[in-house]
């Protein structure tokens, strides 16, 4: 078992090769998949500067601490680790943690931990780290997903791949880079991004969906219905297309996390099972007191 540290891309495709190696361990272990990391990486952040920490075997990462942030914001910091693997001690990887977070997240910091891992909820109560939001997991079998219909009336399903000189749906809230940053991601398909539109051509709604080759898993991120077309089925509709897209490019479960009653009812309302939840454990600002 040998440490190594990367920034960037490099990073990235460290985390990626882990995130799968944990998937093909257990199958709902942990709290993201190899596409969520690839997902942060939509927009320029001053954690792309930051070099991430890497434990490594003779056959790939096995445990790895990543921080996502800039600013004064607080910083996400995660603990990846492969179930089985023979890892590092997770008391000495989660004080590695909280240092590396404490040196570069000068706003605190936040580490998800998934309510099923007592050894991780153990430290994180230990450490001081104050319970905050939480967030749940759901998944489908791709035998189970819903039928695709057609939008209400009105409005058009989009393929945003049949489009290429119309801007990236997420440019507006993500900044103009958005398309060239997702597509330096290797897990990242722009055939499998969705919109749908108004009569007037406005967007209403747009969806982006993952499909990881190596675990058979796809991911459902982001789903975003803007507020004036809200309550008129449209999540659902684009929800059905992107799941049938998936599973024809081979994915065998679907898997979507959430927040909100009204995103779990959309979820379990076409057949996500919700499995896990997550609470975010947040130090504040001046972090390095902790223990």
């Amino acid at each position: 078992m040998r440490e190594v540290r990367a920034k960037g891309l490099e990073a990235q495709a460290l985390a990626t090769m882990l995130l799968q190696r944990a998937r093909l361990a257990d199958p709902l272990a942990g709290v993201w998949e190899a596409a969520d990391v690839q997902w942060w990486w939509r927009k320029l952040r001053q954690s792309d500067e930051v070099e991430k920490l890497f434990w490594i075997d003779e056959d790939g990462p096995v445990t790895g601490v990543l921080l996502t942030g800039g600013g004064d914001e607080p910083w996400q910091c995660d603990l990846l680790v492969v179930p089985h693997s023979g890892a590092p001690d997770p008391g000495t990887v989660w004080q590695r943690a909280l240092e590396h977070a404490a040196q570069h997240a000068t706003g605190g910091f936040e580490i998800p931990v998934s309510d099923d891992d007592a050894i991780l909820r153990g430290l994180a109560v230990s450490s001081g780290l104050v319970p905050g939001g939480q967030d749940c997991t759901a998944w489908m079998d791709a035998s189970a997903r819903p039928a695709v219909s057609s939008p209400p009336g009105g409005f058009v399903l989009a393929d945003c791949s049949l489009r290429p000189h119309t801007p990236h749906p997420m440019r507006q809230r993500n900044g103009a880079d958005v398309a060239q940053r997702l597509a330096e991601c290797t897990l990242y398909d722009p055939a499998l991004d969705l919109a749908i539109e108004a009569a007037d051509g406005r967007l209403a709604a747009y969806s982006l969906y993952w499909f990881d080759p190596v675990t058979k898993v796809g991911l459902v991120e982001p789903v975003r219905v803007e507020d004036e077309f809200q309550r008129q089925g449209l999540a659902r509709v684009m929800l059905a297309a992107g799941i049938e897209r998936l599973a024809r490019k081979g994915a065998q479960r679907i898997k979507v996390s959430y927040q909100t009653e009204a995103a779990a009812a959309l979820y379990q309302g076409i057949g996500f099972q919700q499995t896990s939840t997550t609470t975010w454990h947040r130090a504040p600002s001046g972090n390095s007191q902790l223990d």
